[in-house]
């Protein structure tokens, strides 16, 4: 085997082999300290690692040589913008499947069947997923609540948004095109119903869900700027776990505030401890930790 030349040109096959520096702390401090900036999201010594590794594979694919040289690419290069969207896909992207937290979703299943069908035939309900990175749980919303709709003898009136960071991702969730593995949770009769065989060995989501579900690129620090008002359900699962507490408690307070009266905010297990947000009742459950918006809350 012909020896790696000692400055290999970026791109070449040689470059790929080359040994990275490893991450100084300075340097970790750095990049943890701009990515809380950008996007609220903290990143603890464990996590050192992760973060080495994950930009040191985007550093190779460009053939950029230090941690520094490709910082000062991020901060102000003439492709920062883009590059960073990258980076930041790469960073906060997170394995997700279809019916990922059961409990969860049979509670907003019920939320729903207990709604007045009056009530649903004059204003169609509407979901919002935070966080929802390639669209699985932004889909899931959709077919349960086309459930639900169905199973009331009603249209299907309900329109569900998903947001994420990621633009990357979002394109995803767009074409929706999924591996069979992200469906491994699903009901065997949900998914003869709403997928078909696409290219590639992929599942793709029934047109009929899709034109439901649209996505939309937001940071979740811009809540305050978000264009969702008046939502029935919100679900954010698996995102505030990245936050610094008092941020976590900032973000609950703004989605509350795009909640209609009587509307459900649905967290992970454990995303928030020993708090209660204003405005909102918590929904008794020992397995979710969901609130109702209070109806005398009105703003």
């Amino acid at each position: 085997m012909a020896d790696v030349p000692r400055n290999p040109a970026p791109g070449s096959a040689h470059w790929a082999l080359r040994p990275f520096p490893d991450m100084d702390e300075a340097q970790f401090h750095q990049w943890k300290a701009l990515l809380e900036h950008r996007t609220g999201m903290t990143l603890g010594r464990e996590r050192k690692s992760f973060l080495e590794t994950n930009i040191g594979i985007r550093m190779r694919e460009i053939g950029c040589g230090s941690f520094q040289a490709y910082y000062e690419k991020i901060v102000a290069g003439p492709e920062a913008v883009a590059e960073w969207s990258t980076l930041v896909d790469r960073l906060t992207v997170q394995e997700t499947r279809f019916f990922r937290d059961a409990d969860a979703f049979r509670l907003v299943s019920d939320y729903v069947m207990t709604r007045s069908r009056e009530q649903l035939r004059q204003r169609p309900l509407e979901a919002w997923s935070v966080g929802c990175s390639t669209g699985e749980e932004a889909y899931t919303l959709a077919i349960l609540l086309n459930e639900c709709m169905a199973q009331l003898k009603l249209p299907p009136l309900y329109g569900v948004t998903g947001s994420d960071i990621s633009k990357p991702a979002l394109d995803k969730a767009q074409r929706g095109f999924f591996s069979p593995r992200r469906l491994d949770s699903m009901d065997e009769n949900l998914k003869h119903k709403y997928f078909r065989d696409g290219p590639q060995n992929r599942q793709e989501i029934a047109a009929s869900i899709r034109e439901r579900v649209c996505f939309t690129r937001l940071n979740v620090l811009d809540l305050k700027r978000a264009p969702m008002h008046g939502m029935n359900i919100i679900f954010c699962q698996n995102l505030l776990i990245y936050f610094r507490r008092w941020r976590r408690r900032e973000i609950i307070t703004r989605l509350a505030e795009h909640l209609a009266p009587g509307g459900l905010l649905v967290l992970g297990q454990g995303e928030i401890t020993g708090w209660q947000p204003p405005g909102l009742q918590r929904v008794p459950s020992e397995h979710v930790l969901a609130w109702i918006r209070r109806q005398s809350d009105d703003e």
